[in-house]
């Protein structure tokens, strides 16, 4: 028997498509888990905490959108267990399963008949003093910004090899491959395909057009100096968490050594996402 943890998006309990599946995942005689169930009663059902749910799983179900998987990915922390994305969101570009296809998907990943995208994550950490401040592996991205009242920020990058580029302008953003379609596009950065071992970093609104979009292989590291910032300024890890940065503030940024395990849609592949959900080439 297969351990099946659902993690949903708060408030869509009531959505009918959402029952369903849940209806479906508790009546395939697997043991699900949820670690809110919010009334809903089936057999093979139970109600834990996330994190023990997690530990437990032997395949995670999101039923929401990307934040929602990212969301569950920072709850795996790195433990090998493949991630079936339905999409209850708009564009989802990680929850590539549709509500319309979901029993068809599941009954396959239930027998084992899938395949999966296996996106690299990213090791973050802040350093100030000698001491980390904050640290935590990404998905999509690490992003510095500024408040809404601060001014320029200036910030040098490093590799190991010593001083990359000084940037100035309202902030920037560590991608990986999975998120160059996240802010990273917004901000005008590079599509990459999401298997690509490689990090980027885009600048956000550069004082020079000279501070372009850079892709680098995946087996540098790259050190981030706040060097100048008048105001406040904050780094976000996937929009999941985050802290004030303060000057002379380092962020370390290297590739994770964990995974993420995607299972992927059998009718769709990522060319098919850009062309449909963004319009791409149209």
């Amino acid at each position: 028997m297969k351990k099946i943890a659902v993690v949903c998006k708060k408030g869509y309990s009531c959505h009918s498509g959402f029952i369903a599946v849940i209806r479906y995942l508790a009546e395939s005689g697997e043991a699900v888990s949820m670690s809110d169930a919010n009334g809903l009663v089936y057999p093979n059902l139970s109600i834990v905490p996330e994190e023990e749910m997690m530990a437990e799983a032997d395949l995670v179900v999101v039923l929401g959108g990307d934040g929602t998987l990212i969301h569950a990915a920072h709850l795996l922390n790195g433990k090998a267990v493949p991630v079936l994305g339905v999409n209850f969101g708009t564009l989802g570009f990680l929850t590539e399963i549709a509500l319309s296809d979901v029993e068809e998907a599941i009954d396959l990943v239930l027998k084992d008949e899938y395949s999966v995208s296996s996106r690299k994550m990213l090791d973050v950490k802040l350093e100030r003093g000698g001491e980390v401040v904050l640290q935590g592996a990404v998905l999509n991205d690490a992003v510095i910004n500024k408040g809404a009242l601060a001014r320029i920020l200036r910030m040098d990058a490093f590799t190991d090899d010593g001083i990359m580029t000084s940037y100035r302008g309202d902030g920037l953003i560590i991608s990986t491959p999975t998120g160059a379609t996240a802010y990273n596009m917004a901000a005008g950065g590079p599509v990459l395909f999401p298997t690509l071992s490689a990090l980027i970093l885009t600048p956000i609104c550069p004082h020079t057009f000279a501070n372009r979009s850079v892709v680098l292989p995946d087996n540098l590291k790259v050190t981030i100096v706040l060097t100048e910032a008048n105001g406040k300024v904050f780094l976000t890890l996937d929009g999941q968490e985050g802290v004030e940065m303060r000057r002379d503030d380092k962020l370390i940024v290297e590739v994770a050594p964990i995974t993420v395990d995607l299972i992927k849609s059998p009718k769709f592949d990522f060319f098919h996402i850009l062309r449909h959900k963004l319009g791409w080439g149209k």
